[in-house]
């Protein structure tokens, strides 16, 4: 370095990693190769850090539209980017791996990836919920992702162990060989 020149301000901030949970989904085309693609994806996101991946779950869909039984598994994140940037990422990611826009709600899908949990990130937005509404509520959720965090706090709602001691039960079968 030159005598008299200073490192700018930006030079000497370090990045803030910020803990970041994903759910994964998928009940289309051989859903247990749709979520280890989406592993893979967020691997290489820009800025984050793959930490932790669980087991895959197979899972009974949700609502009323009749369709194949859901592969479901959660990942924990390293991420330097913020909550909104994250989940555009997501979306993107969605695209990239093949998905489409669903024709009805809670119908089959390709590959689903939810921003679970940000930090301490708490909103309440049309294109931003965090947590993400219903985490307390969904086995297929919480069952994967208390194999990777059982002692994280979700804010504002609770420890993921706990939450899932509180549902009347699960019918989450895991999948051999997916660890």
């Amino acid at each position: 370095m030159t005598a008299g020149l200073a490192p700018s301000p930006a030079a000497s901030v370090k990045p803030r990693w910020v803990p970041a949970y994903v759910a994964l989904g998928s009940n289309l085309a051989e859903p247990v190769r749709q979520v280890e693609r989406a592993f893979e994806a967020l691997a290489a996101l820009p800025g984050t850090r793959l930490v932790l991946r669980s087991s895959a779950y197979r899972s009974r869909p949700m609502g009323p539209v009749a369709q194949p039984d859901f592969v479901n598994a959660a990942a924990a994140l390293l991420t330097q980017l913020d909550a909104v940037t994250l989940l555009r990422e997501l979306q993107s990611l969605e695209t990239r791996l093949g998905r489409e826009v669903p024709s009805v709600r809670w119908g089959p899908r390709l590959i689903d990836l939810d921003l679970l949990v940000h930090g301490q990130t708490r909103c309440n937005e049309a294109a931003l919920a965090l947590p993400h509404p219903g985490i307390a509520e969904r086995d297929f959720v919480l069952v994967p992702l208390a194999e990777i965090s059982p002692s994280l706090d979700v804010p504002g709602v609770g420890r993921v162990d706990a939450l899932l001691r509180r549902l009347a039960s699960t019918t989450l079968e895991r999948i051999p060989g997916t660890d």
